[in-house]
């Protein structure tokens, strides 16, 4: 294959990688209640984009600019990265909150009659 045919291939990939952002973003702001299945599939698909993309220059600019685009790809890495792309103190607050409230569950859980 020659880098001509990989590199048009790459800006397609990115090309649909960006559209599938910029739907998500329209889907995630809808004032009107979006079908669960449109929603998935529309999620599965960018999903498999962001695999072909991990090395792609533009990514970081993609979820820059679609910050549900960047939620999900934080999400779908989040066993290998954390919370990645979330400022430090978020990330933090995140962490600290989820702690609090599994202590919270199992506290709970301790008093439930057994």
């Amino acid at each position: 294959m020659n880098t001509t045919q990989s590199t048009s291939g790459s800006a397609a990939k990115f090309a649909v990688a960006v559209l599938l952002s910029q739907l998500l973003e329209r889907l995630d702001r809808s004032a009107v209640p979006v079908g669960a299945e449109q929603y998935l599939s529309v999620v599965r698909h960018l999903a498999e984009e962001f695999d072909e993309l991990q090395s792609d220059a533009g990514l970081t600019k993609l979820l820059d600019a679609f910050p549900s685009a960047a939620e999900l790809y934080e999400n779908l890495n989040y066993r290998h990265a954390g919370l990645c792309r979330s400022p430090l103190e978020q990330s933090l607050a995140s962490e600290q909150q989820a702690l609090a409230l599994i202590e919270r569950v199992r506290r709970a859980a301790g008093k439930q009659p057994g």
